[in-house]
């Protein structure tokens, strides 16, 4: 029986960590590609169960063709939610050029299948095609490079539009790590109004999405898919911040109203949302999260 292959991008980040390992738990042969300076860390459990290229070990043409993928991952890229000027090319770079020059190395070695990442900002306001910020433009201008791809040279391809992921373990400055570090040591938080809609997925099921794109991909011919990797009930910050004090038995002394909005904050959810197929969120949001607290986190607190 064949055993598949799977090239994976940006596997050294929380998201990519966690589908590597997965495939290579599946039985998948995995090669990650990685940039010169990523750390392997959070790779570490299955680190000799799988192979690392480094991008300065030679042309992402060579990599592929040694890789021999079945699929490739793409997960490999920058975010920023605002950029200054001088970021835009650093956001060219890693979301546009280089994903697309991995399509060309993917193009000569006979490689189509393709499981791409997006984001849910590519469509603020409920709108099919409005971005966020910068970063998510960059993605949407990959998603029209892909295209030509799909269309003239027979690729199959899928992005996952991802909204907010969370799990056990992560490293992001995100709101999470910031809830669980102020309830743990009773810190104050500055907020925002506190009306701004997250639509939290966690870990194990934004990895099973990836996995069932690319069951869909297999025998698909030419196509190109967009799905959205959602739990199907976003909240409010102030409700997301109830629902973990009543997760976890803390109460957080939070100062709403005591920091501006970003701008362009979502504030109406993204409902055209067409799952992956066979796939749907599973795990319960006060289950995850208690799931999630960190090491040296108060047991009463995570046992509530």
């Amino acid at each position: 029986m064949h055993k598949r292959r799977a090239l994976v991008t940006g596997a050294s980040g929380f998201v990519g960590s966690h589908l590597a390992r997965r495939l290579v738990e599946e039985g998948w042969d995995v090669h990650v590609l990685l940039r010169p300076d990523s750390r392997l860390d959070a790779l570490a459990p299955v680190l000799d169960r799988l192979t690392v290229h480094r991008l300065d070990d030679g042309e992402l043409i060579d990599i592929v063709k040694a890789a021999a993928p079945d699929a490739v991952f793409h997960l490999a890229a920058v975010f920023l939610a605002q950029h200054k000027p001088e970021d835009v090319g650093t956001l060219i770079e890693a979301n546009i050029l280089f994903p697309t020059r991995l399509l060309e190395a993917m193009a000569a070695n006979g490689v189509r299948i393709l499981v791409n990442t997006g984001t849910a900002w590519q469509h603020f306001e409920n709108r099919a095609y409005d971005p966020v910020n910068l970063y998510a433009a960059t993605k949407q201008a990959f998603e029209a490079l892909l295209a030509y791809y799909v269309n003239a040279l027979g690729f199959s391809a899928a992005t996952l539009a991802l909204f907010d992921t969370y799990g056990p373990g992560d490293p992001r400055p995100k709101l999470m790590s910031a809830l669980y570090k102020a309830a743990a040591s009773g810190q104050a938080l500055s907020m925002s109004g506190g009306e701004q809609l997250l639509d939290m997925v966690y870990i194990d099921d934004v990895v099973d999405a990836y996995l069932a794109a690319e069951r869909a991909l297999r025998g698909a011919g030419p196509v190109q898919l967009h799905y959205g990797v959602s739990s199907g009930a976003p909240l409010r910050l102030k409700e997301l911040v109830a629902a973990f004090e009543a997760a976890l038995g803390v109460r957080l002394e939070a100062g709403w109203g005591e920091r501006p909005d970003r701008p362009r904050e979502t504030m109406r959810a993204w409902t055209d949302v067409e799952a992956p197929p066979g796939w749907r969120a599973r795990m319960p949001l006060a289950e995850g999260l208690r799931r999630s607290a960190p090491p040296g986190f108060p047991a009463q607190h995570a046992s509530a």
